[in-house]
């Protein structure tokens, strides 16, 4: 979803890159750093999230799990998404859900990008012809 959410934001002609392309930049104080631990917290989402910090990038952290998460700690602000993740999808064969794992959760994350991308969109006077004429035409 974060990959998806840099294309649109690509689209809209901003400077947006996925932190495992090797076309990414360093990041700077002038830098947002959005980032996903729907359970509250990952080893690798800490990490990435501590560098950012530790060169004066802000970080947004999007999770279904703000209280407990260790991801917190490194985030200048933290967004609820209020929606089911693996960590509480009550696991096992025995508790069957709608959508296994994580799936409510990145669902959730894709229409809650879609908005920003739409809202940011108005905001920054993009006409569809003009988010249309950024997209790859290498398909």
């Amino acid at each position: 979803m974060l990959k998806a959410l840099c294309m649109r934001l690509a689209h809209l002609g901003l400077s947006a890159h996925f932190v495992f392309d090797m076309t990414t930049p360093p990041i700077t104080s002038k830098d947002l750093l959005v980032a996903s631990a729907g359970p509250g917290g990952f080893s690798t989402v800490d990490a990435i999230c501590s560098v950012a910090r530790s060169h004066g990038g802000r970080v947004l952290l999007l999770t279904a799990q703000p209280e407990t998460g260790s991801s917190v700690r490194h985030a200048n602000v933290v967004a609820y998404v209020a929606a089911q993740t693996m960590a509480d999808d009550g696991g096992g064969e025995k508790s069957r859900t709608l959508l296994p794992m994580g799936s409510v959760y990145e669902g959730a994350m894709f229409v809650l990008f879609e908005m920003v991308v739409f809202k940011l969109g108005e905001v920054l006077g993009e006409s569809p012809e003009a988010i249309r004429a950024r997209h790859t035409n290498l398909e």
